[in-house]
């Protein structure tokens, strides 16, 4: 006895339009996500980052970002932040990592990230300066480049409406752990 071919549950028709709908959806969601190269400039400073260990012990003073695609204050300072890295190619190293990338867990935990944007900063010897937590103005961030360079003391910032996540904290300063998920701030 020979068996006769098994028609397939769905037609050759119906295969066309599924695989259709397939490929606009990874159009849709590349498109959604920047394409294959994202030109956003987070993604574009995180490319260009060195590892943290490396610009920590290279002899220049370098920021620690911690940011999220979805913090929208992360993005909104995202482009200043490009500029002030252009602006001190080879003067201070910028390193930015994704609180989202379980990679970064230990540096995150090492530094009690308590909110996003945080942005510490260390010497040239790779010692801790500062921490600034949450939006800073263009301003506010040249005062603090200023004195990352120059060797001063960092400004005193204040004037904000949220100030435990709008100021610096030096460490000389009694830390406040405040047991916050940097992942519940957007």
């Amino acid at each position: 006895m020979v068996k006769s071919p098994t028609q397939s549950p769905i037609g050759q028709f119906q295969k066309g339009i599924l695989l259709a709908i397939a490929f606009l959806l990874t159009a849709l969601l590349l498109f959604l996500r920047g394409g294959m190269n994202s030109s956003s400039p987070l993604e574009q400073m995180a490319r260009r980052s060195l590892d943290p260990e490396i610009a920590l012990s290279n002899g220049r003073p370098t920021l620690i970002e911690f940011y999220a695609d979805w913090c929208e204050v992360c993005k909104l300072m995202a482009p200043e932040m490009e500029a002030f890295e252009s602006e001190m190619k080879n003067k201070v190293d910028f390193v930015l990592l994704n609180v989202d990338n379980q990679s970064w867990g230990d540096w995150i935990n090492e530094f009690h990230v308590s909110g996003i944007p945080q942005m510490n900063f260390f010497d040239e010897n790779g010692d801790e300066l500062g921490v600034s937590i949450g939006l800073r103005s263009s301003e506010e961030m040249r005062e603090i480049f200023d004195s990352l360079l120059g060797d001063k003391p960092f400004p005193e910032l204040s004037g904000f409406k949220n100030t435990n996540f709008s100021r610096i904290q030096l460490n000389n300063e009694k830390k406040v752990d405040l047991k916050i998920n940097p992942m519940s701030h957007g």
